[in-house]
């Protein structure tokens, strides 16, 4: 028979055990588990066994075991937790890839029945058609006012209707009316709601973004940083090359306007004393390339003429 430990016990081996995890853990996802039942608690701690932990306890413990662990260690960085720990929460250690732990975590939703009191995550319609309920059951639809009509001896809704909107309490006429219609409209699991890594808590659309999307950003940023320092005139390695630019776009504007000069102004110079050079100096490439390839196109043909005087066994010059 096993012995059953105290409430002292039972705290000190809580804190041993949220003690070792934080040794060994840096990623924590927080996760809101509202309406999650224990049967799909296991499963969720089933499928992420290997390298993530879920951890459930009332949020004063956990405060207290963290807050003690600081001040023992002197480690500190998982202080921001404490602020996070409001409501039905747990906390999953990982040592994995934070997204894929999420995705993994999301797998685990299960249909619930709209229970008197819940309020909706989600607007609720019931659609057309067959009910397979009897013409008695109409007193239901009534109350709703849900367009019904009896076809072939049952109850058949006419057109779709939203009976609980997003937010709302759900009443007991709805509830029973889903229970009849056998409508499961709401699935709860573990939600996260954030994420703690190495001291920083962010938030979990921080998962979604994609590589590209971080670079996008970040060109974004150094592109916003170079336009505030060339606006300022305040040098930054992200303006340092423009103001290089155009430092010397404005030597070259003084040089061509003065009779200062140096070899790439004076090459400017001719070309704006006479436009017709920029024109000019493509063919003229052209056509020296051309004149070089001829002379060798007639030592090529005349090649074969001499060639043909030896194999007719004389020659145009007398030995």
């Amino acid at each position: 028979m096993a012995i059953k430990r105290t409430k002292a016990e039972k705290k000190i081996a809580y804190d041993k055990k949220l003690c070792s995890l934080l040794d060994e853990y840096t990623k924590v996802l927080i996760a809101l588990a509202d309406n999650v039942g224990s049967k799909q608690l296991q499963d969720i701690r089933r499928g992420l066994r290997g390298d993530s932990v879920v951890l459930m306890g009332k949020n004063t413990l956990i405060r207290r075991c963290i807050k003690v662990y600081a001040e023992k260690t002197g480690n500190h960085t998982f202080d921001p937790l404490m602020d996070l720990l409001v409501g039905n929460v747990g906390l999953i250690f990982t040592k994995g890839d934070l997204k894929e732990v999420r995705e993994e975590v999301a797998k685990y939703k299960v249909g619930a029945p709209a229970r008197v009191g819940l309020v909706a995550p989600v607007d609720v319609v019931v659609p057309p058609g067959n009910t397979g309920l009897d013409p008695s059951q109409t007193s239901f639809f009534q109350v709703l006012n849900i367009p019904t009509k009896i076809n072939k001896g049952t109850v058949e809704i006419i057109t779709p209707v939203e009976l609980i909107k997003k937010g709302e309490k759900v009443g007991s006429s709805e509830s029973a009316l889903l229970a009849k219609l056998g409508i499961r409209p709401f699935s709860y699991g573990l939600q996260v709601t954030s994420v703690y890594e190495d001291g920083s808590v962010f938030s979990p659309e921080v998962l979604d973004l994609s590589e590209e999307d971080l670079i996008e950003k970040f060109a974004t940023g150094v592109s916003m940083v170079a336009s505030l320092s060339l606006a300022i005139s305040y040098p930054t390695l992200a303006a340092v090359p423009h103001m290089f630019i155009n430092g010397y776009k404005n030597v070259l504007a003084v040089a061509v306007e003065t009779d200062y000069s140096y070899p790439h102004a004076d090459k400017i110079k001719e070309y704006l004393k006479d436009p017709s050079k920029f024109a000019v100096a493509a063919p003229v490439a052209a056509g020296d390339s051309g004149a070089a390839a001829a002379p060798k196109e007639e030592e090529k043909a005349a090649e074969p003429e001499e060639e043909s005087d030896e194999e007719m066994g004389f020659s145009l010059f007398d030995d």
